[in-house]
């Protein structure tokens, strides 16, 4: 039977750093604590973190792969990319596009889910569109956003085998809050790119909601006669999305949002595009020209910001400079918060019985390596 043995370092358990051994079998964590069983193979943290796995639930790609543009093949070399930077497990994110197109990326991405793992695991589809406000399209493509439609969405489903486990809509937009109604109950919804007034965004959370997308951005912002969607999302029980790249989010506005909604409810995002782990240049998302300037990823048309090339890896570090708050504190934004958000059981957490995706970090935060299913996948 397929084993591993952690010991030699301080691992992740119950929201703090303990001492323990963690053995792995047949892929799932087996036990904590313990000697090693006779003949396993044993890995030597040498006072290294064991920590779990991260989840990015919103992101385009990176390493140079769109995922509008993605095979079989460019999703394995995402997955490869994002396996360096600590993520184990990630939501593919299809920008609005065509329905040809939109089901030819849905096709794609559900092959990748069924072939072996190259890197990090794709573990489905986030549909950012097409139900978006044209008032708040950042980098959506305007003249494909449309109506609330229920039907559209489950043949986008069906496609997809079930695939898609997220959804960001718009709740002012005509036809949506019926959809919302129709639909909580199949795929996590997340309200965002969106004008909606506080009454408005409060029925659609009411309707099955339950999280906002890269919330600040591309969003109505709060006034205190006008709360608007974001005064909504920050008084609701409902899950926020944050890019902690420095750019997205002031670091203020970060603990602002974490002191708002309590450290359980944020789940960090990268939102990256292709550009994330390469130079300044230019790049594709979707059907959109980007260029990328010191790191910063706008239209090339019109300036308006898209996407970042920020990576789960830089992202924590990111998050203990911005909130002064130990790694044991913020781990849980780019672990079980994700989790929980779109139901990925088996994920998240290190505790017997859990699926075993593991990252090793070393005292300054760095990736050293990351383990899938208990399986080493970079470095490989």
């Amino acid at each position: 039977m397929n084993q591993l043995y952690f010991h030699g370092g301080p691992v992740y358990v119950d929201g703090r750093l303990q001492t323990v051994s963690v053995l792995v079998r047949a892929g799932k964590t087996a036990a904590l604590g313990g000697p090693a069983p006779e003949g396993c193979p044993v890995v030597d943290l040498g006072g290294r973190m064991l920590v779990p796995g991260f989840l990015d639930i919103h992101t385009h790609g990176g390493g140079g792969v769109d995922v509008n543009a993605a095979d079989r093949e460019g999703f394995a070399a995402i997955s490869r990319f994002f396996a360096a930077q600590g993520t184990t497990g990630w939501l593919c994110s299809i920008l609005t596009d065509t329905e040809e197109h939109t089901l030819w990326s849905i096709s794609q991405a559900r092959a990748a889910m069924e072939g072996p793992v190259a890197g990090a695991r794709l573990l489905g589809i986030h549909l950012e569109g097409p139900f978006l406000s044209p008032d708040y399209k950042g980098a959506m493509p305007e003249r494909l956003l449309r109506a609330g439609d229920a039907a559209l969405f489950r043949r986008y489903q069906r496609a997809a085998g079930g695939a898609i486990r997220y959804i960001t809509v718009a709740p002012e937009v005509e036809g949506v809050p019926d959809m919302i109604g129709e639909i909580a109950g199949e795929v996590a919804v997340a309200i965002g790119h969106s004008g909606a007034d506080y009454e408005t965004a409060v029925r659609a959370i009411d309707a099955g909601a339950r999280s906002c997308t890269h919330t600040f951005n591309a969003m109505a912002l709060f006034h205190q006669h006008r709360p608007a969607i974001m005064g909504a999302v920050l008084e609701r029980p409902v899950w926020c999305e944050a890019i902690c790249d420095g750019r997205h989010l002031h670091p203020g506005a970060v603990r602002m949002l974490l002191a708002c909604k309590g450290w359980d409810k944020v789940a960090a995002v990268t939102d990256s595009i292709q550009a994330a782990g390469l130079p300044d240049g230019h790049y594709k998302l979707g059907v959109n020209d980007v260029v990328v300037r010191e790191g910063d990823a706008v239209l090339a048309d019109t300036g308006v910001r898209a996407g970042s090339t920020l990576t789960t890896g830089q992202a924590l570090k990111n998050l203990v400079k911005f909130t002064g708050e130990g790694v044991e504190k913020v781990l849980p934004l780019l672990t079980a918060n994700p989790a929980k958000l779109v139901g990925l059981e088996g994920k998240g957490a290190i505790a017997p019985g859990m699926d075993a995706d593991f990252v090793i970090l070393n005292a300054g935060l760095d990736v050293e390596a990351t383990y899938v299913a208990g399986q080493r996948v970079w470095p490989n």
